[in-house]
């Protein structure tokens, strides 16, 4: 491998019979067409090995509310609107989302999930009951707008779902996050401004959630930086928690080293440090038009003051960015690279996957394997349009080693229709569709289901998050965002590289 800070460029990795150690995942790259999409930077689209897609029937409510494979089926449970445990119902804008605890209840097992809820503000902080609430003020003084998003808890046990119970609250806009080794979910809150409620309380933090709600504290881990967060993923071997932003042309790609790597509940609250991805050797790269193999090698730089606040910044290279968050402009002035719009981040055999949303030639999406040993990061999937993938956002690796993409670019149409779409990202590095949003209600059949009436309409336009496998691999866990629906899925897993 070359020992030069930029590894290569594009084209030479590209020459030879070498160019298939560029690409990690993909493996040996035996395919003619895996060779093809190699030599055009891009990532092209093949049938699924799982076979064409049509309309299943929920086996909850009888509605096609997704196209999946034959042999596939799924239980749709915690829409919004349907009552909680504790009587309160649940909040809307489903998310991240991950198993963070498997148990044995005698003979059963159960999985326990925590879900966010992408709400930003509300009439009232503290509407779902969760146990812990982050700030239950009001957005400006006399106003009455509150913070209204947050996280639920889903118990799943011997293929049917069991209960919701909420957990945090009092926060705002939760997008993704990521699971830890120790069994608790880390709650984003995608909040770029520095806007402060009337009881003193900023917000764009990371909280962590435990699988019994009432140990979650909901007080925000301050040293993890105050940015835009979109997902976390953490490195098991070190504690290292990698962090992605979603602010469009000026993200920065993070971790934070804590000073306890142990791994447990709160130890990510004891402090530690934050820092930036540099790419060794250069200043201030921008990897927003990736294609497929650039590779890179990074250094870090450390954020001084985590919590501070927006400004502009003039980087090493003399280019000046206004109105950042305050973290990446510390990096930003230290030569700290930057990607379009962070998103999806998940942790698998000692790689890290992220996706950059809107990276690549055409703004359709981007995906880097980050080799935590070497800190060597290398696209690995870069979409050429919307028909091979639109936008992928929130990301999950199947205990078998396969990559599944949640889209969030809009409807798309193919030959299976109208509907946004999970994409399985294959060992030749090329895409197929594995499921396609099919939620098209009316009142009529919200009703005879037991949903809100207002639940009806064309949702297949909108975006699938919270994709996570259970250990096993047997259910695949997702959700729509709107009009708000968890789906467990199973089949046969085995025919495909999910």
């Amino acid at each position: 491998m070359p020992t030069s800070p930029f590894l290569s460029s594009r084209r030479s990795l590209l020459k030879g019979a070498g160019a298939a150690a560029a690409l990690p995942f993909v493996g040996a790259l035996t395919a003619l067409h895996a060779r093809e999409a190699l030599a055009a930077g891009t990532t092209t689209r093949i049938a699924s090995p799982y076979g064409p897609i049509a309309p299943v029937n929920d086996l909850t409510t009888g509605l096609p509310l997704l196209q999946l494979p034959a042999g596939f089926t799924y239980k749709s449970y915690g829409w919004t609107g349907d009552l909680m445990a504790n009587g309160k119902a649940t909040p809307g804008s489903h998310d991240g989302m991950a198993v963070v605890q498997t148990r044995k209840v005698g003979r059963s097992t159960e999985f326990v999930l925590v879900r966010n809820h992408e709400r930003g503000t509300g009439s009232d902080a503290t509407f779902f009951g969760a146990p812990g609430v982050y700030d239950n003020s009001p957005s400006s003084a006399g106003g009455s707008s509150y913070s209204a998003g947050g996280t639920t808890n889903l118990v799943f046990r011997d293929g049917s779902w069991l209960k919701t119970e909420p957990s945090l609250g009092g926060t705002r806009t939760n997008c993704a996050g990521g699971p830890t080794p120790w069994g608790t979910w880390l709650s984003c809150e995608e909040v770029g401004s520095d806007s402060v409620s009337a009881g003193g309380k900023k917000h764009g933090y990371v909280f962590e959630v435990t699988a019994d709600p009432l140990q979650t504290t909901g007080e925000p881990i301050i040293a993890m930086g105050r940015f835009a967060h979109e997902a976390v993923g953490v490195d098991p071997s070190t504690g290292i928690v990698y962090q992605t932003e979603d602010s469009s042309g000026k993200s920065g790609f993070y971790r934070y080293v804590p000073v306890n790597p142990t791994g447990a509940i709160g130890s990510l609250a004891q402090g530690g440090v934050l820092q930036m991805a540099k790419v060794v050797g250069q200043n201030n790269v921008s990897v927003i038009g990736a294609q497929l193999g650039d590779t890179y090698a990074l250094e870090w730089v450390t954020i001084a003051n985590p919590d501070a606040n927006r400004a502009s910044a003039t980087g090493l290279n003399g280019q000046t960015i206004s109105n950042v968050a305050g973290p990446f402009a510390q990096g930003w002035q230290q030569g700290g690279l930057r990607m379009n719009r962070g998103e999806g981040v998940w942790y698998f055999n000692g790689k890290l996957y992220v996706m950059d949303t809107s990276g690549g030639p055409v703004s359709q999406g981007t995906i880097w394997e980050l080799n935590l040993r070497t800190q060597v990061m290398t696209c690995i999937y870069s979409s050429p349009s919307l028909n091979v993938g639109t936008m992928g956002d929130n990301i999950t690796v199947s205990p078998r080693g396969g990559l599944l993409i949640c889209e969030d670019g809009g409807n798309v149409t193919d030959e299976f229709g109208t509907g946004l779409r999970l994409m399985s990202l294959h060992g030749d590095g090329q895409v197929s569709i594995f499921a396609k949003n099919n939620v098209n209600t009316t009142q009529a059949q919200m009703t005879a289901a037991g949903k809100q009436t207002s639940l009806a309409g064309d949702h297949r336009g909108n975006e699938f998050c919270g994709g996570c496998f259970d250990p096993t691999g047997r259910y695949l866990f997702v959700n729509i965002q709107t009009p708000g629906i968890t789906f467990a899925i199973t089949g046969p897993w085995a025919n495909g590289s999910l």
